[in-house]
């Protein structure tokens, strides 16, 4: 009898084992799927193939419906697929409340109402949009201006971005972009390019912030992320053609400062010397780098941060900022 038991006891043992080793390689397999599966969806984010992306989270989604960080990206790339009213609608689905949720839904709002309101022309690379009726010279002199400028930045850059570029040339001021942006803020890159259609009347002004502008959009396209501003801001100006001016006044307080977004900035003359060490910072590096390797700078930037792109040159952000705080 004790031998019958033993038996029986070690057959329901050895079935126990057989099925805790098979839950646990289930388990596994599950890990390794889902490990694949969010690598695959950052590629396709990084190629702004937001269909695949979509598809991916969504499936993610499924074994974790609450988590908060997917939900997020989902509805970032409803936005990027133009899918304004689904993507409100899903975050009105959100049971936490989330500042860049917010963020995304305002901006949703925002290019809802632009896309019934704003009147558009296209060229081959850009769709104009308008708010009010601008004249057909300056319609066709901005997307002249700017296919000249395309073209000129895809052989600087050795890059060619896939997606149609925006140009809003407004006149209210609820189509500028950011509410709250300061007075000496001339034009913005957004996601899209937006432009004061009175810039329009001055020629010397209106071309290189046009160009300026459309470097944003070139950065933003190489580098799939949000990259120091400085670096932003000092190719753009690079490519303007923007020259150093004379040392301003006061030093910069921490490179962090530089990393953020300028627009934060109220006071003109603290803009001024922001763009000045932009400028100064992007040419120290150019005296050490080819220009056709900051494409490789952005991309890398984008991947693993400013650091790691620099530190490929023998160069750092602080090492760039003290360089140029001696300039005097």
């Amino acid at each position: 009898m004790k031998k019958i038991l033993l038996i029986f006891l070690t057959f329901i043992l050895v079935l126990f084992s057989i099925s805790f080793l098979k839950k646990k390689s289930e388990e596994k397999a599950l890990f390794q799927k889902q490990e694949q599966l969010v690598q695959e969806t950052n590629n396709c984010l990084k190629q702004s193939d937001w269909i695949c992306a979509e598809k991916n989270i969504r499936t993610l989604l499924k074994e974790e419906p609450n988590d908060t960080n997917l939900q997020l990206h989902l509805a970032g790339i409803l936005l990027e697929q133009g899918k304004y009213t689904e993507c409100k609608e899903y975050i009105a689905t959100f049971s936490f409340n989330s500042e860049t949720a917010k963020i995304i839904e305002q901006k949703a709002e925002q290019l809802l109402k632009e896309s019934h309101e704003l009147s558009s022309e296209d060229s081959r690379h850009f769709r104009l949009e308008f708010d009010s009726s601008p004249s057909k010279t300056d319609i066709y002199e901005a997307l002249t201006v700017l296919e000249v400028a395309y073209d000129s930045l895809c052989r600087l850059f050795n890059f060619y971005p896939e997606e149609r570029i925006h140009l809003v040339l407004y006149q209210s001021k609820e189509f500028q972009g950011s509410a709250n942006r300061p007075e000496w803020v001339g034009a913005i890159f957004d996601g899209k390019l937006r432009v004061s259609l009175n810039v329009m009347q001055y020629r010397e002004l209106y071309r290189p912030m046009l160009l300026h502008e459309l470097t944003h959009a070139f950065v933003h396209s190489i580098s799939r992320a949000n990259i120091p501003l400085w670096l932003n801001e000092g190719i753009a100006q690079t490519v303007d053609g923007s020259s150093l001016e004379p040392f301003p006044q006061g030093n910069i307080s921490s490179i962090q400062t530089l990393r953020e977004s300028f627009i934060k900035e109220k006071n003109t003359e603290n803009a001024k010397k922001l763009y000045w060490y932009s400028l100064a910072m992007v040419k120290k590096i150019l005296e050490k780098v080819p220009f056709e390797n900051l494409k490789n700078i952005i991309q890398e930037t984008g991947k693993n941060g400013i650091e790691k792109a620099l530190e490929k040159y023998g160069l750092s952000e602080t090492e760039l900022l003290n360089e140029v705080s001696k300039m005097r």
